[in-house]
């Protein structure tokens, strides 16, 4: 069964992640607008800046639609900025700042510190076999999971050791870390699992 994906095209690696869904089997579009947003079964969130995405988000008049098909049941997948947006609860936000919601977490946005103090580390995640290579930039990490979240994966050494970095709810999944920039698609393929798993 092909899954239809979309990714919100608002701003961040839009072209890496349609690249990554198609090479595991889905048909992946890029979402700007609500009829777009309507003919999908699933939506990732790609990074960027959370604050940017969520005024666009309401510039576009994809807030309200997109929050109400998350809480009817809809797929999603956040990278970076787009664990942020379906946090229930951040930390260190700007004023103002909203989020769509949906996993019970409390996120630190920034937690990993500013750009030059991004890296690389191997993960080992909950329902993948092997080390994933996750690319942290500007990341956030996850402070508190409540009791409907579970936890697929912290940072096993350096001075974040222990921190969490992926989380899923039901149908949504949210990891810290960029999959799409390292060519392994295994994330890509659980979410891609996680949606043929809805219909």
């Amino acid at each position: 069964m092909t899954v239809t994906v979309g990714v919100l095209a608002l701003q961040g690696d839009v072209r890496e992640h349609v690249h990554a869904l198609e090479s595991v089997g889905a048909h992946a579009v890029p979402v700007r607008r609500q009829r777009e947003l309507d003919a999908v079964d699933a939506l990732v969130i790609p990074g960027g800046e959370s604050t940017t995405i969520d005024k666009l988000l309401r510039a576009f008049e994809l807030f309200g639609p997109l929050q109400e098909r998350l809480r009817a049941g809809m797929p999603a997948y956040g990278s970076c900025a787009g664990m942020i947006l379906l946090a229930d609860r951040v930390l260190g936000g700007i004023e103002g700042q909203q989020t769509l919601g949906g996993v019970d977490v409390t996120v630190r946005r920034n937690a990993f510190g500013r750009q030059v103090e991004s890296f690389e580390t191997d993960l080992d995640i909950a329902g993948i076999d092997g080390p994933v290579h996750g690319v942290f930039i500007r990341a956030p990490w996850v402070e508190e999971v409540g009791p409907a979240a579970s936890v697929l994966a912290r940072v096993e050494s350096g001075p974040a050791a222990g921190r969490i970095v992926a989380v899923r709810q039901g149908s949504l999944l949210v990891t810290s870390f960029h999959p799409e920039v390292t060519g392994d698609t295994r994330v890509h393929q659980l979410f891609v699992e996680i949606v043929r798993d809805t219909l």
